[in-house]
């Protein structure tokens, strides 16, 4: 007689119950790299456009009110998690740019981001509290 040779379903569901939990740990860790990975682009998308407009500042005497006018375009991997603003004041003048997570993405746990002309740099969590980049 020949032996039956295979898997039973216990070993099978074990193998399965195994990689389910697994899944369940990386997958959370894994967004959470994907989340600080978007906003590092994020960062840098502001820091450039302040710079932008440092430069704007030394030839045109005041800030430019908005992207288009710096000749700035946003790459996608900003745009698709991050609506990107500039705010200008004064006198003296000074000019606050924000990056406001796009609602119902899995951006928008992670907060907004500001950076100011004097180089303050914030993180405004779902709960309001500010942090330092």
């Amino acid at each position: 007689m020949k032996r039956a040779r295979g898997f039973t379903l216990i070993e099978v569901m074990v193998v399965v119950a195994v990689i389910a939990i697994l899944a369940a740990i990386a997958l959370p860790s894994y967004n959470s790299y994907l989340r600080k990975a978007r906003r590092a682009d994020a960062q840098a998308a502001l820091t450039d456009i302040a710079s932008r407009q440092q430069q704007y500042l030394m030839d045109a005497r005041a800030y430019a009110p908005d992207l288009a006018t710096l000749n700035y375009t946003l790459q996608d991997s900003v745009t698709t998690w991050y609506a990107v603003a500039i705010a200008v004041a004064g006198p003296p003048p000074a000019f606050t740019v924000t990056a406001t997570p796009v609602a119902g993405k899995d951006q928008e746990k992670d907060g907004s981001l500001a950076l100011t002309s004097t180089g303050a740099k914030n993180r405004t969590d779902i709960h309001g509290t500010v942090h330092p980049w």
